[in-house]
């Protein structure tokens, strides 16, 4: 019952930095919960950070290594992935997603909507 659209993504230089944004409509975004994830060609979609829907709970994947920080304006309707010291390794497709209930936020099968997903290529 929400739409999700993923924008920021580009081309980096490593050691550079992107915001990634993710905008909601369709329904009340403060009633979902929000993750992060990320997908490489061959490789298993990949957990990247998780917030609740007050803000107050937050989490992040072991390889973020205080690099990355999520963040949500539930008055715009908006979440954030803001990246800093980005590495080769970090190039993926990246994808939010929302559900109303989670009991694990770092499985794909907890979130029941996703947006299209936008790039990130960071160059060595």
């Amino acid at each position: 019952q929400v739409q999700l659209v993923e924008s920021g993504g580009g081309l980096v230089q490593a050691g550079g930095s992107l915001r990634l944004s993710c905008a909601a409509s369709g329904s009340t975004f403060s009633r979902y919960n929000m993750g992060w994830f990320r997908q490489v060609p061959g490789k298993e979609r990949e957990f990247v950070a998780y917030i609740a829907w007050s803000g107050a709970s937050k989490g992040y994947a072991g390889f973020v290594k205080g690099r990355f920080t999520i963040s949500r304006d539930n008055a715009a309707n908006t979440m954030d992935l803001q990246m800093n010291s980005l590495k080769p390794e970090d190039t993926a497709v990246y994808y939010c997603a929302a559900t109303e209930q989670v009991a694990d936020p770092g499985r794909q099968d907890e979130y029941d909507y996703w947006g299209q997903g936008t790039q990130v290529i960071v160059s060595s």
